[in-house]
């Protein structure tokens, strides 16, 4: 994605934008969607994140996946047909990997996609090509 907006800054700007609903839309939905951690969760401490949560487990972060919501992004944002192939298998594998690995539930891969391509599309009903 970096590389094709370096080509062509009108897709880094969409994707910003987008991203800025994105995240608003991810702030409102954990807010309004508390869910408990899946059973059999195995908490991670990230080394960065331990300077600004205090080596905190962060396990309410679920609603929706953050994850599979900027790689779907960058599949909505790419142009090239490889581009988008390889950015859509990579989303389907993340999916698939974190619902393995229960880091999240079904309904927060599976929103994540429909969320953020609506994100999208009003990213682009306000002018952002």
């Amino acid at each position: 994605m970096v590389i094709r907006t370096l080509y062509k800054p009108d897709l880094g700007i969409t994707y910003l934008w987008t991203m800025i609903f994105v995240c608003i839309a991810r702030f409102i939905t954990l807010t309004l969607v508390n869910l408990d951690p899946p059973a059999g969760l195995i908490p991670l401490v990230d080394p960065l994140t331990g300077y600004f949560y205090g080596h905190a487990a962060i396990t309410k972060d679920l609603f929706f996946s953050g994850h599979t919501s900027t790689l779907f992004l960058i599949y909505l944002n790419l142009e090239r047909k490889s581009d988008k192939r390889v950015a859509i298998a990579a989303t389907i594998v993340l999916m698939f990997l974190l619902l393995v690995q229960h880091i999240h539930y079904t309904m927060d891969v599976l929103a994540a996609p429909v969320i953020v391509y609506c994100c999208y599309r009003f990213t682009k009903a306000l002018g952002f090509k």
